[in-house]
């Protein structure tokens, strides 16, 4: 059966709306009467459409994802079937949340398994997360990766949060700064400028560097604008090709100035996701593939990918990855004591602790930074303006006392 999303209208005249579920139209119609009401509208309530190419409204919000997996690992671990435990959750949600559950019902019914039915809504549930449940779902352990994965969930929107909150104040800063600086080069410098070359000053040269980017900004600045916007399209196609963005990941993994912090990111979300599949007992081959999943960058991607062929022809997985080099020591040292041990998901989880906390330390540092160089330039910049203004005045003056 099918989510119909629908309108009707109560035996007092009262519109009401809500969500049925049925094989047709006519049912849900036929349905709704039995309850006695007037159907007006019937309309599939979400289906596994394609994504649109652009959209400001995330399919499923995190905070609605992450109470999904939660109420679904509960009920799963309660031993409800998943067709009766996403028929559960359906109720009570928002009218979006509650039809994407029921279409997820209506797939599961249709003889879809938990993972392939999620496939089919790409918008709403990352590659990662889809691999993850296909994954616990192979090995019959999907409660624990559910509960896993909504622990993960909300601390990766948890620190996401304060990231965005943290950039909020600076961004808003060089927005501002930026605006005011180029309508002061397009409307206000010409004005001065035609008092100071009216008078035959010399100009000092900061005054001419001044004039020759306010000319720039106002002859040039539409035109650099729209090459902008076109260099960005350009890049996101270029980047698009699978080859490409590879190439430009590796540069990013190997860099001087970046490979440590994308090491440290690329290694917090591999980590983490290992370490959720290990303990929810997810044999190691596909907890490596699913873990690669959730690898933002593609060159460590791959290098994950081949970490699972040596540990498929028996390498350890220490070794592996230490021979993938793309990973912190103290990771592949933490693997390494796990393994020897054999407590290897313990490991992971403690690693994977460790590596966020040194993120958030990265990024705090990094954030902490960003406001008072941000200030410095765009004081530096403001400063270099008055100067450029004040210098032939003064020097104006300067005659005149003569």
């Amino acid at each position: 059966m099918a989510a119909w999303s629908w309108r009707a209208v109560d035996g007092a005249g009262a519109s009401r709306t809500g969500l049925i579920e049925a094989a047709s139209p006519a049912a849900a119609r036929a349905d709704l009467r039995g309850q006695g009401l007037l159907p007006l509208y019937v309309a599939a309530a979400t289906g596994p459409a394609k994504a649109p190419r652009f959209t400001l409204r995330p399919a499923l919000a995190t905070g609605a994802l992450v109470l999904v997996t939660r109420q679904m690992a509960t009920l799963l671990a309660s031993g409800l079937r998943i067709e009766d435990a996403l028929a559960t959750i359906a109720q009570g949600q928002p009218p979006r949340v509650a039809g994407l559950v029921l279409a997820l019902r209506a797939e599961v019914l249709q003889g879809r398994s938990f993972g392939g039915a999620l496939a089919q809504h790409p918008r709403a549930f990352e590659q990662s997360y889809r691999a993850s449940v296909a994954a616990g779902e192979a090995a019959g352990r999907l409660d624990q990766v559910m509960g896993h994965l909504a622990a993960f969930t909300e601390n990766r929107a948890r620190n996401r949060q304060t990231v965005q909150l943290a950039l909020l104040y600076p961004a808003l800063l060089t927005l501002v700064s930026l605006g005011i600086i180029t309508l002061l080069m397009a409307f206000v410098v010409p004005d001065i400028v035609r008092v100071f070359t009216s008078r035959g000053a010399d100009l000092p040269l900061l005054t001419r560097v001044l004039i020759a980017v306010s000319a720039a900004v106002r002859d040039y600045g539409a035109v650099a604008g729209a090459s902008a916007a076109v260099g960005g399209v350009a890049l996101a196609r270029w980047l698009a090709v699978p080859a490409n963005r590879r190439a430009w990941h590796r540069r990013l993994a190997e860099g001087w100035l970046t490979a440590r912090l994308t090491q440290r990111i690329n290694a917090a979300q591999f980590a983490g996701t290992l370490a959720t599949l290990v303990q929810a007992q997810v044999p190691l081959l596909e907890a490596l593939q699913a873990a690669a999943g959730v690898t933002p960058n593609h060159h460590i991607r791959a290098r994950i990918g081949d970490i699972g062929t040596k540990v498929r022809q028996g390498v350890s997985l220490r070794r592996a990855m230490t021979e993938a080099a793309c990973f912190p020591p103290m990771l592949v040292a933490m693997v390494a004591s796990g393994e020897a041990t054999g407590s290897l998901g313990p490991a992971l989880e403690r690693a994977a602790a460790d590596q966020q906390r040194d993120l958030d330390a990265w990024v705090k540092a990094l954030v902490a930074l960003v406001e008072p160089a941000i200030l410095l330039v765009m004081g530096g910049l403001v400063m270099a303006m008055v100067l450029a203004i004040l210098l032939p005045i003064v020097s104006m003056n300067g005659l005149v006392g003569l």
